[in-house]
């Protein structure tokens, strides 16, 4: 996410109190591992506004207030604040939610930002995208600020920006499917590389791990009903049945929109991701 950029960023030049959801029970604003950090005049992130917010924010910089100001150098690590707090949204905030979250706040530096990483990462989910073209260009743009560590794939190493967020590493695959066996178990795949024969070939890799494995959640291929068709023929000949097929989707995107646009076609398909995500 974008703003985990940001949180490390900042870190370096002022302490922050981390306010994570750490366990929650019946109907809550967000899930377990959403985060915000409080810093003396502003934040980043959200576990979920309202009351519950307001009230985090204020023990977040009451805390806060016991340690250096903004400028001034930043506590040593390990000085103080790590401690859990359960706040009911019914009886205590009077939110209709009506469940129950704990709070965990915890003061942060400079110091933890290697390991903040690595643990917020944790609660991304792994997609791998195949190509490096207008329209994988506009995803990885917008996957930034969802729970999704991106592997970005493409046969030609000089499509990739020189910048990308943190949670996008990218990958040269000379062949392109040769990436497949590695994914890491439970990605969802896009494929919209340049070459129909490579978008072919990926997807045939990936039919051919879940006839193995059976760990892909989503295999969306970009393009139209006539070259599905066709895909779907020589697929067909390549030994895939019926219900081996039927495991990809194509075309990729939630239905209803129909601007052809990179940006809309992004916006499209992110949501469709998200729908397969674990709620």
């Amino acid at each position: 996410m974008q703003s985990l950029d940001d949180l490390c960023r900042r870190l370096s030049l002022a302490p922050a109190v981390l306010v994570t959801v750490a366990s929650i029970r019946g109907s809550v604003p967000r899930e377990v591992g959403a985060w915000m950090a409080v810093f003396a005049a502003d934040q980043i992130g959200t576990v979920g506004g309202g009351r519950l917010e307001f009230e985090a924010l204020s023990e977040a910089r009451q805390l806060l207030s016991q340690f250096a100001e903004p400028g001034m150098p930043a506590p040593n690590p390990g000085v103080g604040v790590d401690q859990l707090r359960r706040f009911a949204l019914g009886p205590t905030l009077g939110q209709c939610c009506g469940g129950e979250v704990h709070l965990r706040f915890e003061l942060v530096t400079a110091a933890d930002v290697t390991r903040l990483r690595e643990r917020l990462a944790q609660f991304r989910h792994p997609l791998a995208l195949f190509g490096g073209g207008h329209v994988g260009r506009a995803l990885v743009r917008l996957l930034a600020d969802l729970p999704l560590a991106v592997r970005w794939i493409d046969s030609r190493d000089e499509v990739f920006p020189p910048e990308t967020p943190a949670h996008v590493s990218c990958e040269h695959s000379d062949p392109v499917q040769g990436a497949v066996p590695s994914l890491p178990a439970g990605s969802r795949v896009l494929i919209m590389s340049f070459s129909h024969a490579e978008d072919l070939d990926v997807v045939a890799a990936c039919l051919l791990r879940q006839r193995k494995q059976a760990d892909l959640p989503f295999i969306g291929l970009i393009g139209s009903q006539t070259k599905w068709a066709t895909f779907r023929h020589r697929l067909q000949a390549r030994g895939f049945d019926p219900q081996e097929l039927a495991q990809v989707t194509c075309p990729i995107g939630v239905p209803g929109i129909f601007g052809k646009q990179p940006e809309v076609i992004a916006v499209a398909v992110a949501a469709q991701i998200l729908q397969t995500l674990p709620s």
